[in-house]
């Protein structure tokens, strides 16, 4: 190999015919992904084809600025898998649909997936020891059984395996209905994850087009270091753009910190967490966070689809679908949910479709100047939007919440402005004191506690949930109980039964209006029946503007970009232009009367 043919390399290509000695050229590829991430440098692209690579990418540096980024991509057209398991034979009946397999332990490296136990601050095993192992039949799970009796008997409606380790071995008794696994694709988790940087401050790095699945994650609570299926390891401007990113045991894409030290699972440990990363873990806005996570699909994760504490501050997640997170609900904890971040300063959530989750969007401590919009969330369990202990500006606007609960809210300081919510909206008092900060930025400028208050409700629309016409619903339930933190509700729109708030100010009452906001998956998309009047538009309603919505009660910051530019929320839920002289309350600008289908995603 000529090494200089490799350093001048623009583009390094790898395939599964390839060698390892080879210079990375179309004619002479390299094997594996890890070899074209240590050859590559600043500017370079990997160029992966079509196969399965069963390894992880420990990229072992980055580039040195967004123009100058190493970018690890999928090959045009091309369908590229990479794998934290592989795949296991030789497996021997014991009875019925239950097999076994014994494998020596050297076969897993240095980290044994089926002795490696789940725990971590927030965990709940729910009474049973479970593990970062994972058996798949063809591409899906098995379920991990509580003891080795119950795979023994008849298999139910989701198969079962236990694996038991010693000092030599691990053997692993799995259900296969109908199936013989030495004649299937039967895999196991080996690798923790599947691409992520064991240092932290690997900048400027892209990863498009790939499939990345089936690793082994640990726990990721935010108070230590978050590793996922994949994830950016405490660094900045990375680019996760249309991967499909699935089968994590515990969380798929993660913007975690590192881990800074041993901090107890509480306010004072998380509090304590944040003092760290600001004085030795060089959390600022020049160091940490720029990411953009677009047009991925993330699905079949047990802990989070998206998740990052501090990490994900100053980033853009934007047109991901993340679906089917902690369907299997064998252990619990306070980390579940389909986007949930910690810190996200200045973050941009729009245009996502979360569903079948436990909480759909989740941003928890100093979510401060952060956009939430043009979002759909639907079929989520506890709650599409949860809001917890922020203390503002956000701006909530354009968003479509179609499941039971559509807000829970344990912040103050918030704007929700032009959203659908066709669930139960709830805000709580917590005793917690948290802190807030100096406006786009990480510097801490106080704590205050978490009383309701200093929330803007515009130009919203609220929906019962009875389908039966006549019903009655309290939209917004909880009381806004502190004086110094005044609330704002006007130009809202009631439909569905559902009843206003006290503190709304002259409501557009059409409560026997009953449009289907159930959503229906058609061959092309997502739709909902829709009902619009024209004289909803009777009902004067200001543009909401920077201006409109003034300061932050508890921070003193404004509403507006992370730029510092004014927000005009001129455009709806598909970017169309809105009526500045008198909008149309909801997400969808002057859809039409009478009964319409929407296509929302």
């Amino acid at each position: 190999m000529n090494p200089t043919l490799v350093l001048l390399a623009a583009t390094l290509h790898v395939a599964i015919t390839g060698n390892d000695s080879n210079p990375g050229t179309p004619a002479k590829p390299l094997r594996t992904i890890q070899r074209a991430a240590d050859l590559a440098q600043p500017g370079d692209t990997i160029t992966v084809h079509e196969g399965v690579y069963r390894e992880r990418v420990n990229p072992p540096r980055g580039g040195t600025s967004d123009k100058k980024r190493i970018v690890y991509q999928a090959a045009l057209g091309e369908k590229v898998e990479i794998k934290g398991s592989e795949v296991v034979k030789n497996w021997t009946k014991v009875q019925g649909d239950v097999w076994k397999v014994t494998l020596p332990n050297s076969f897993f490296g240095k980290l044994n997936p089926f002795n490696d136990l789940i725990q971590g601050h927030w965990f709940d095993p729910k009474g049973r020891k479970h593990h970062t192992g994972a058996v798949y039949l063809n591409g899906e799970w098995l379920t991990e059984a509580a003891s080795l009796d119950e795979v023994m008997s008849p298999a139910g409606a989701s198969p079962l395996w236990f694996g038991q380790v010693d000092d030599q071995h691990t053997t692993i008794h799995a259900q296969f209905p109908g199936a013989d696994p030495n004649h299937e694709m039967v895999e196991v988790n080996v690798r923790r994850t599947v691409f992520y940087p064991e240092k932290q401050g690997i900048n400027y790095i892209t990863v498009r087009g790939f499939t990345l699945t089936q690793a082994a994650t640990p726990w990721s609570p935010p108070t230590t270091e978050q590793i996922g299926l994949i994830g950016t390891h405490w660094s900045k401007g990375w680019v996760i753009e249309n991967n499909t990113i699935s089968h994590s045991v515990c969380a798929g894409l993660t913007l975690g910190p590192k881990n800074m030290g041993e901090f107890t699972g509480n306010l004072v440990g998380y509090t304590q967490m944040i003092e760290e990363a600001l004085r030795n873990g060089g959390w600022s806005k020049d160091n940490i966070g720029h990411h953009v996570v677009c047009g991925n699909r993330i699905s079949h994760c047990e802990q989070a689809g998206i998740c990052g504490s501090l990490g994900g501050a100053f980033s853009l997640i934007e047109s991901n679908e993340v679906s089917h997170i902690h369907v299997r609900r064998l252990f619990h904890g306070q980390e579940q949910g389909g986007i949930k971040l910690h810190g996200a300063v200045d973050t941009v959530i729009r245009g996502n479709c979360v569903h079948d989750t436990p909480r759909g969007l989740w941003l928890d401590w100093m979510g401060q100047g952060a956009i939430i919009s043009g979002n759909l969330a639907y079929n989520n369990s506890t709650v599409d939007l949860y809001l917890e202990v922020n203390h503002g500006p956000a701006l909530v606007a354009n968003n479509v919440f179609l499941s039971p609960n559509s807000l829970s809210n344990l912040s103050r300081g918030t704007a929700f402005v032009h959203n659908l919510f066709a669930g139960r909206c709830a805000t709580k008092d917590t005793s917690r004191i948290t802190p807030y900060l100096k406006a786009h930025s990480t510097t801490v400028a106080g704590k205050h506690a978490n009383k309701p208050g200093d929330d803007r409700f515009y130009n919203n629309i609220f929906a019962g949930r009875s389908p039966q016409k006549g019903g009655r619903f309290i939209s917004l339930v909880g009381e806004y109980t502190d004086p110094a933190l005044p609330v704002t509700m006007k130009g809202n729109l009631f439909i569905r039964g559902a009843v206003p708030h006290d503190k709304e100010v002259s409501p557009g009452l059409f409560q026997d209006m009953w449009p289907g906001l159930t959503p229906v998956l058609k061959a092309d998309g997502l739709y909902i029946e829709w009902i619009s009047q024209t004289d909803w538009q009777q009902s004067p309603r200001n543009l909401v503007t920077t201006e409109l919505l003034g300061k932050a009660g508890v921070s003193g910051a404004r509403f507006e970009n992370a730029d510092g530019s004014p927000i005009r929320i001129n455009t709806d839920y598909f970017d169309k232009l809105r009526n500045e002289s008198n909008p149309t309350p909801g997400p969808f600008e002057n859809p039409g009367a009478g009964p319409i289908t929407l296509k929302v995603w």
